[in-house]
């Protein structure tokens, strides 16, 4: 299991392409406050319901001075497919390697129908706007995430 990282520390910087094969970077983000969220696979329910709340919420993100980043092990075309699927719109950041998941702590031992097996963890970091962590959500409620971020549930 990897570490989380603490509220107070600076968020390590990035860059890799989103579904459009553009290339962000958590550095573009400076004066902006930023919701970095992990989610195991494309297309899966419950990754699915937490994309799907977050696209529906985004507005109230946005004008609460959010910027919103999902991150997964997939890759372009998967993440674009996804994004199409649902109209996503938002950034999904393609990490095959997992060097940004393992860099956040959201790499690890899980448990499904009795199996173990390592694979990315359902974390959410949210960042300040000097690059800082300040919540970290390892609870996620798929279908209330944007109101998780938000305080309201």
């Amino acid at each position: 299991m990897s570490t989380l990282l603490a509220i107070g520390t600076e968020a390590p910087d990035f860059a890799a392409p989103d579904q459009s094969g553009r290339m962000i970077r958590l550095s573009d983000f400076r004066g902006k406050k930023v919701i970095l969220y992990f989610y195991p696979k494309d297309d899966t329910p419950g990754c699915t319901k937490e994309a799907c709340n977050l696209r529906d919420h985004y507005k109230e993100l946005q004008n609460a001075g959010y910027v919103v980043l999902g991150v997964s092990a997939d890759d372009v075309s998967s993440h674009k497919r996804f994004a199409e699927k649902y109209n996503l719109p938002f950034p999904l950041l393609a990490d095959p390697d997992k060097s940004i998941i393992k860099a956040y702590g959201a790499w690890g031992v899980k448990k499904m129908y009795g199996k173990t097996y390592e694979g990315t963890q359902r974390i959410t970091y949210v960042i300040d706007e000097q690059g800082r962590i300040m919540k970290v959500i390892t609870q996620v409620k798929t279908e209330a995430h944007a109101q998780q971020i938000l305080g309201e549930a």
